[in-house]
């Protein structure tokens, strides 16, 4: 169960960010998130390249990203992520539901629970015992909580219900999963991922043109599983 701290502080950063936007709505300025935007991203960057230089094999690095990003454009992961958001907003908001309990609450749930940097930071919690994701993943949800619940109230605070539940079943999944996974697995899988942080730090800062498509790149964390047992047999069939 400890695997779910980074979770349990998520939650409770979301809950500190909305209390402030709702006490303090009426005096926030737009450019006091945006700039704590910007030196968050700084964060997760550091984050992103101190996963990949973990590993020596850095051709298994740009092979699972390579093919990987391929598998997840070809099947627009990126899109369907934002398909669900959508759906979950048309069904949770009906036609002519102005609430705002749940505007708040849905719009917060999907930018909390769907996304790269939700999956990639569960992964390495269960897997690795690594909350740093989770907890910069948090910080950031912290602070954009608190524009949420300024603009549209309590509802914001009630989508750590779903992401309880969500972002905490995963973690708990890649901890039963992780004991039958070898090192050298979860060491490739996390510099993978730590690739794809580094898209979300630089999507954070605003620097490519066009956004960085993260959510295209996941089927990359999990190639290692393929890519280490196939190289290992190619290494032993040409006496390498």
């Amino acid at each position: 169960m400890i695997d779910m701290i980074a979770t349990i502080i998520n939650v409770v950063l979301i809950l500190a960010g909305s209390l402030l936007g709702l006490v303090f709505k009426n005096r926030i300025k737009p450019q006091f998130s945006a700039t704590l935007t910007m030196a968050l991203g700084l964060c997760v960057l550091g984050i992103g390249i101190s996963n990949v230089l973990r590993t020596s094999d850095s051709l298994c690095v740009v092979v699972c990203m390579v093919a990987g990003t391929l598998l997840g454009e070809w099947m627009k992961i990126e899109a369907r992520l934002d398909s669900i958001g959508e759906l979950l907003r048309r069904r949770l908001l009906r036609a002519g539901d102005s609430s705002p309990f749940a505007e708040g609450f849905v719009n917060a749930t999907v930018l909390f629970c769907v996304g790269a940097m939700a999956i990639n930071g569960s992964l390495e919690a269960g897997l690795n015992g690594d909350y740093s994701i989770l907890i910069s993943k948090g910080v950031i949800d912290g602070v954009t909580s608190i524009t949420f619940a300024a603009a549209m109230g309590v509802g914001t605070a009630f989508s750590v219900i779903p992401l309880l539940f969500y972002q905490g079943g995963m973690t708990l999944l890649a901890q039963l999963v992780g004991p039958y996974l070898s090192g050298a697995v979860v060491l490739s899988m996390s510099a993978v991922g730590g690739a794809i942080i580094i898209g979300i730090a630089l999507n954070l800062l605003g620097l490519p043109k066009e956004k960085i498509r993260v959510g295209n790149m996941l089927p990359a964390i999990f190639l290692p599983l393929a890519y280490l047992p196939l190289s290992a047999a190619l290494s032993s069939l040409g006496g390498g």
